[in-house]
């Protein structure tokens, strides 16, 4: 077992069961004890050993099922059952309940069928008031809503995941799943794994005191602690991990005789996500193979960046050893999890283009890379990476640099090559009725040179906009090249009022706002942030979004619970366009009211400090000589909100313009 700071290390193993352990909640009563359920159709309570601190003893064993016991709850305390009562759900049907006092229910519940859910959601967990976890046979873990709304998804284990835990402080938790793994989350990523020599690791729980009860189909109950005072003995550490050793060789040959891939076995078959909701590349890997010669030969089939070779290496030698492992060095982030997500050409904005799938080698993934939009005007731009205002440039006095902002912020950056050749390979797979001609592909690919070559002196023809309006209407598992050759049209004068003016203004605006529902894909709404962001460059644009103004914000606001910077850098961007437009308006108080709003309610989950920067002066620009504004601004609590930015320094451009807008709303 690998330790280090705050891991969980083995604290006992209790061969608890005859058959799979397969549910385990802490009991009300007595303190630290836990309850397990099993297939072998006993509901047994644990409590702690007092002569040997890392142990525990079986204290009480109910029986009252006919089938398999598959789940377990504690009904809390009151006045009749002082100790609180415990819950059981069989394959039987029955609920039954029981007391500490007796081994036979209290009551047995027979109103359940063998039907309703059709195996897939496998375990929930609240995590508030308003938010709760799922895990399914997906392999993903989701964070939900209880609108409805999933505002998260984790991936890190390999197979089905059977149960989740939340810690007591409502961000953290823990999974298990047939992957053969616990797995420890912490501030949305996955920090420690632990392997056990079990195939199925159905259930876990978090005692009171913070240890982690896991339960297994070989029948033991495992308990792992953080405390060093309760760490299980060398001997018992050793004991484990030989069971671990001899448990993973034999998991190993059943797992090459399952995994087959192009006709070949695999220990392991990994399936990489490159863009968000489509189809992910598989990597397969045996145990014996060298994974930085398996990421190499990955990267290279599927043309992604060689930049990438240490994510996916050290991803496959993550996943793929035998024992517990530790938390991840601060340099490395599992590209699976969280943030960290594996996405071919995503990069940090201070990386400026350099890993813009639209603009540099990367492969062409909308959703992905560090294009964060260029200033229309043409000067220094403060708002993406290789321009950005260093520390040693910023002003040291009170000179704001930085709002109002009322050029504008387009997204002006692409690779036509690229965009053209996923526009080709997707019009292959669309359905036949709407699949292109090779005209109407030639007309694509010209209006896309006539938009993006500075030098060109041609205009756009009815035939290539009547050809991008039908394609904008593709399936949305296709469409997303279609957007981002519109997102680089609606720059051009001629093709901004084509499109933006009169009644085609109105079916563009009601068609950008359908494909940004929270229900269509990521890739999809960031683009159409992008779009509108770009509509900004032209009169009609400017004109049909500020019509629009009520319905676009409230929509674009709702995406900000999507977990994706790039969704959240457009968002912000468009606020900002909107507070640029509004400036110098003192009668349009009601817009500016909206402005403020979006942009607060943005920044409570808006991490990505780029977008927080957008969002900061976007709020500068929205108050910026008008004392109305600065009111409805302090009646929001933007100040305290917006504080903690002040002492940022990295990006420097952050903190200054925090402090600038703070000084406007003294």
């Amino acid at each position: 077992i690998m330790s280090g700071s705050n891991a969980y290390r083995l604290r006992c193993s209790l061969p608890a069961h005859e058959m799979d352990v397969r549910g385990l909640a802490a009991a009300a009563y007595p303190d630290g004890a836990f309850v397990s359920v099993s297939r072998d159709r006993t509901a047994r309570v644990w409590v702690p050993n007092p002569s040997e601190n890392q142990v525990f003893t079986e204290m009480h064993c109910m029986n009252g099922h006919s089938n398999f016991v598959s789940c377990v709850c504690i009904i809390a305390p009151n006045e009749t059952y002082p100790r609180g009562l415990i819950a059981t759900g069989g394959h039987d049907n029955n609920i039954c309940v029981f007391s500490l006092d007796r081994p036979d229910p209290l009551f047995t519940l027979k109103g359940h069928k063998n039907t309703g859910h059709e195996d897939c959601v496998r375990g929930l967990a609240v995590i508030n008031e308003v938010e709760f976890l799922s895990c399914s046979n997906d392999a993903s873990i989701r964070r939900w809503m209880v609108t409805g709304e999933c505002v998260q998804v984790y991936y890190a284990h390999t197979n089905y995941i059977y149960s989740l835990a939340v810690f007591p402080n409502g961000q953290d938790f823990i999974s298990t799943g047939e992957d053969r793994t616990l797995r420890v989350w912490r501030k949305g990523e996955c920090s420690q794994t632990i392997r056990l020599p079990a195939q199925s690791v159905w259930c876990c729980c978090i005692l009171p005191d913070g240890d982690i009860a896991v339960g297994a189909s070989d029948g033991v109950i495992r308990v792992f602690t953080e405390s060093e005072e309760r760490v299980a003995s060398a001997q018992d550490l050793q004991v484990f991990e030989d069971e671990l050793s001899k448990r993973t060789e034999v998991c190993l040959d059943i797992t090459i005789l399952r995994v087959m891939y192009e006709g070949k076995e695999y220990d392991f078959v990994f399936s990489i996500d490159v863009n968000e909701g489509g189809p992910g590349l598989k990597l397969p890997y045996n145990v014996t193979d060298d994974p930085w010669l398996t990421a190499h030969n990955f990267l290279q089939k599927n043309e992604l960046s060689p930049m990438f070779l240490d994510q996916v290496a050290n991803f496959v030698i993550e996943n793929t050893k035998g024992h517990t492992l530790g938390p991840a060095p601060a340099t490395s982030t599992d590209p699976f999890t969280g943030a960290g997500r594996y996405i071919p050409g995503s990069g940090s904005g201070d990386q400026g283009f350099a890993a813009d799938p639209f603009t540099g080698a990367g492969r062409y993934i909308p959703e992905s890379g560090g294009s964060t939009g260029t200033v229309s005007s043409g000067g220094a731009d403060p708002f993406t990476g290789g321009s950005a205002y260093s520390s040693s440039s910023l002003p040291k006095a009170t000179t704001n640099i930085f709002f109002p902002s009322t050029d504008g912020v387009m997204f002006e950056q692409a690779n036509s090559t690229q965009i053209l050749g996923k526009l080709r390979e997707l019009n292959n797979t669309a359905p036949a009725d709407r699949k292109l001609s090779d005209a109407a592909l030639d007309c694509l690919e010209k209006l896309l040179h006539v938009v993006t070559d500075l030098k060109s002196q041609e205009q756009p023809t009815a035939e290539q906009m009547s050809v991008l309006w039908r394609t904008s209407h593709w399936p949305e598992d296709i469409v997303f090249p279609v957007l981002d050759i519109l997102r680089l049209a609606v720059r051009h004068p001629e093709v901004n009022a084509q499109l933006c003016g009169g009644t085609e203004g109105a079916s563009l605006c009601n068609h950008l706002l359908g494909l940004m529902s929270p229900e269509s894909r990521p890739a999809n709404q960031m683009l159409v942030l992008r779009i509108l962001c770009n509509c900004f460059s032209g009169s009609h644009g400017r004109a049909l979004l500020l019509g629009h103004r009520d319905t676009v914000l409230s929509r674009a606001g709702d995406l900000r619970v999507v977990s994706n910077k790039n969704i959240h850098v457009a968002l912000a961007t468009l606020v900002l366009n909107y507070a640029g437009r509004l400036y110098g308006q003192p009668t349009e108080i009601e817009a500016k009211a909206q402005c403020l709003s979006v942009a607060s309610t943005a920044l409570e989950v808006v991490h990505d400090k780029e977008a927080v920067f957008r969002l900061l002066v976007a709020l500068g620009t929205t108050v910026a000589g008008d004392s109305t504004a600065k009111d409805l601004a302090r009646s929001l609590g933007v100040n305290s909100q917006i504080s903690k930015y002040a002492r940022v320094s990295d990006p420097a451009k952050v903190g200054e313009c925090c402090r600038l807008v703070l000084d406007e709303l003294k």
